[in-house]
């Protein structure tokens, strides 16, 4: 991927990594953003750091990794809300069965949460998780919550999971996660 050809170069993207399997694809999203000439700032929730650490993130963004509201020092002049209108671009890659339903019932208990619900910028969600719960009624309405109020969506796609099992709940590719990004910029 050449940083030329895209549009994404220069913006600032928020990326909010939650707590699936699937967030160490996140690193890779985070070089491939990068290399297209973005800004990357990581969120994560406390169960993503139990997946991937914060050190990786940091290295491959170049900014300190952001994941509570409770750091006093970001917070001191309410830096979740400094850094919600800071993106250009939000991503919440892999977003959880649990960080959908958060957002599609506007609940604001976590950074990850808190910074969606605060932002005016266009949000694009890559749900990833077990099959079962992809279909689950109450995730299938959380996602028709969210498309509905003009959250975007990539994924997921079909095949192997975390578990052994297969069907759909992958999270996107990191080069689809940046062409749909790209699509909003």
């Amino acid at each position: 991927m050449q940083a030329t050809h895209f549009p994404t170069a220069g913006n600032r993207v928020l990326l909010c990594v939650c707590g699936g399997i699937a967030a160490y694809k996140s690193a890779e999203l985070v070089r491939r953003l990068r290399d297209a000439g973005a800004q990357v700032q990581v969120a994560m929730t406390d169960a993503a750091q139990r997946f991937v650490g914060a050190q990786t993130f940091q290295a491959l963004s170049h900014r300190p990794v952001r994941s509570s509201l409770w750091d006093a020092q970001a917070e001191a002049a309410m830096g979740h809300l400094e850094l919600a209108r800071w993106a250009q671009q939000v991503v919440v890659a892999p977003a959880t069965a649990n960080t959908l339903a958060k957002l599609a019932h506007g609940l604001a208990d976590d950074l990850v949460s808190t910074l969606c619900l605060a932002t005016a910028a266009p949000l694009l969600i890559a749900p990833a998780m077990n099959h079962v719960m992809w279909k689950h009624p109450a995730t299938q309405a959380n996602i028709a919550a969210l498309l509905a109020r003009g959250v975007h969506m990539v994924g997921p796609s079909d095949g192997p999971l975390a578990e052994g099992e297969s069907g759909p709940g992958r999270m996107a590719e990191p080069a689809q996660i940046v062409v749909a990004l790209e699509a909003l910029a």
